[in-house]
C-alpha cells in the first residue's frame, strides 16, 4: 500500500515527496495504516497545549514509530521553530514519514522551505505544492518563503 493510500481520510493528506505524507490530525486507525505502509517517523507540529483527540505519542510508541514534536504556532513563526521542523525532516529523509498539524495548514511553511532548500525546487512550485497540501495562511507561506530566501543568501 502506498503512503498516500494509507493516509486516506486524513484531512488534506498529500504526498509531496515519495517518502513524505503531510496532512491534518490522524486518527489511531490512520496511524495503524501508515505503520503498515512503512511509516517510521511522525512529526507533529502542533503546540503542546493544543487539544488532542487521543494519546498520539503513546500510540506511536507502542508501534515503534518515532514521534517528534516540533511546535509551530501562528503569531510566533520563528527561525528556531523552522529549524526544528527542518531538522526533523532532514533526519527522516528517505524514511516513510508523516508531517502533520491539525489541518495541514501549518505544514506549508516548513514544506516550502524544505522543498526550496533541500530539494532545489523554485519558489512558485514549492508554494503550489504546499497550497495543494493544505496551506491556507499567507503568514505561514511568507514564513516559509522568506526563511528559504535568507538561507539561499547565507
Amino acid at each position: 500500500m502506498s503512503l498516500l493510500a494509507a493516509a486516506a481520510g486524513i484531512l488534506n493528506a498529500s504526498s509531496p515527496l515519495p517518502w513524505l505524507v503531510v496532512g491534518g490530525q490522524p486518527s489511531g486507525p490512520h496511524l495503524s495504516a501508515l505503520h503498515a505502509a512503512g511509516v517510521r517517523t511522525v512529526i507533529d507540529i502542533r503546540d503542546t497545549m493544543e487539544l488532542r483527540p487521543f494519546d498520539e505519542h503513546g500510540t506511536l510508541g507502542t508501534m515503534g514509530i518515532e514521534y517528534v514534536n516540533a511546535p509551530v504556532v501562528s503569531g510566533a513563526l520563528t527561525d528556531q521553530a523552522m529549524d526544528s521542523v527542518l531538522a526533523a525532516l532532514r533526519a527522516a529523509r528517505g524514511t516513510p514519514t508523516l508531517l502533520h498539524c491539525a489541518s495541514a495548514n501549518r505544514t506549508g511553511g516548513p514544506l516550502i522551505a524544505y522543498l526550496m532548500i533541500d530539494e532545489g525546487m523554485d519558489e512558485a512550485s514549492a508554494v503550489d505544492v504546499a497550497t495543494r497540501s493544505g496551506l491556507r495562511s499567507v503568514e505561514i507561506m511568507e514564513w516559509g518563503t522568506e526563511y528559504a530566501r535568507r538561507q539561499a543568501k547565507g
